[in-house]
């Protein structure tokens, strides 16, 4: 803390912002401020690197002065204040959590790409299954001290909390995992699948991987169709999401038999399985992702249906190699976003249907500019609160050209 800036502030906060965090303002300059909520008074402590001289500061809610009717004791008993970062909207009632993360996405939206969604105080991301808010995830990866102990990370920090007891978490996730010790450094992915057994598999930088507890592998079925995927490799932490965004998929494709499909980004090739299924044997389905493991797990799970072909490389220079255009582009690019090449080659291409799903609302916003830029018109927009609880959240649309 710069010794030309307050250590705490008063302040009443405003708007939400990316990220977690709502906007106030102290003296002209821009505050965010987490473990806040829009409209409330709060001792905010300063964190990070603030002084006078810089344009925002970052603070931390340490009291609330006067709540929000929105918020609520906190679901989560290790999330907040110098706790994990695991869960940073459990004080929040989940249904104005979906409202702020809706507001969120048509904020980011509207100032990077340049497309009205709807009016913020009219938006809201969709419960994605019947999990609730608590008890979701079927996979984590934690972290391991030097001491030995498994933890979640603090927030944006190397230091690691060892209960284990996140409300995201359901409790045979992680049962028996913080009695245990592990190698230091070691990241430790745990897994529950499809048939209920739990994998646990500890990965050491520059060593072979150990498995714990299970398999390497674990059973994940969607649609009728089964995948053994690595619990290492990614594979969505939501238990109900594969099948919500496999069903969109192929909804929102609108494919008919003998028609071209690019699967970009396609870890184990489950919309690869729905866009094969509306093309049919005349038709061609092509999947695309850096990681060999998923494009094992995509070959074994997909390795009945000759019309899918399994190619490990980039997504830019897989696409400088096709010579036939495809009639729908289906896009899962990680946090970063496809990015102007990628997006520019589809366009290049004269893609005329693109399904581009995103897990960060800035970067989900700048590549929907960057089709509209290319000459794409969104058609559809969803979002889901794939992730309650947290900020996060998952943005699916439909983008068209003529």
């Amino acid at each position: 803390m710069s010794a030309d800036s307050p250590a705490e502030l008063i302040l009443t906060t405003g708007r939400p912002a990316n990220g977690g965090s709502v906007v106030a303002r102290h003296d002209g300059r821009v505050v965010f401020v987490r473990y806040a909520l829009p409209g409330e008074t709060v001792r905010a402590r300063l964190v990070g690197a603030s002084s006078t001289r810089e344009k925002f500061w970052n603070a931390e809610a340490v009291e609330v002065i006067e709540p929000s009717p929105d918020r609520v004791d906190s679901w989560c008993p290790i999330a907040g204040v110098g706790g994990s970062g695991c869960c940073d909207l459990a004080f929040v009632e989940p249904a104005a959590a979906r409202r702020l993360k809706g507001a969120v996405v048509a904020n980011q939206l509207a100032r990077l790409g340049n497309y009205h969604w709807c009016a913020e105080d009219e938006a809201a991301a969709e419960a994605v299954g019947e999990a609730g808010h608590t008890g979701w995830r079927t996979r984590v990866r934690l972290a391991v001290s030097d001491d030995g102990r498994a933890g979640f990370h603090r927030y944006h920090s190397a230091d690691l909390v060892h209960r284990l007891d996140c409300a995201q978490v359901p409790d045979t996730l992680l049962s028996g995992v913080a009695e245990q010790r592990w190698p230091p450094g070691a990241a430790v992915h745990i897994a529950v699948d499809d048939d209920g057994r739990r994998h646990v598999v500890v990965a050491v930088k520059g060593q072979k991987t150990e498995v714990r507890e299970g398999d390497y592998e674990g059973v994940q079925r969607v649609a009728g169709r089964t995948w053994r995927v690595p619990v290492t490799a990614f594979w969505q932490a939501h238990r109900d999401a594969p099948a919500l965004y496999s069903a969109l998929v192929a909804e929102w494709a609108q494919l008919e038999p003998g028609m071209t499909a690019w699967d970009l980004y396609g870890g184990a090739g489950v919309f690869a399985a729905a866009l094969a299924d509306a093309v049919g044997e005349s038709g061609r389905v092509l999947t695309v992702d850096t990681s060999r493991g998923a494009a094992r797990a995509a070959r074994a799970a997909l390795g009945d249906l000759g019309t899918v072909r399994v190619v490990t490389d980039s997504v830019r220079r897989a696409l400088a190699g096709q010579s036939v255009r495809a009639d729908v582009a289906v896009l899962d690019p990680p946090r970063t976003g496809a990015g102007r090449d990628v997006i520019a080659a589809l366009a290049a291409a004269e893609v005329p249907r693109i399904i581009h799903i995103g897990c960060e609302a800035a970067s989900f916003a700048r590549d929907v500019g960057l089709y509209r830029e290319g000459g794409y018109q969104v058609e559809n927009l969803r979002v889901f609160d794939s992730f309650p609880l947290t900020h996060h959240v998952e943005c699916v649309a439909v983008l068209t050209r003529g």
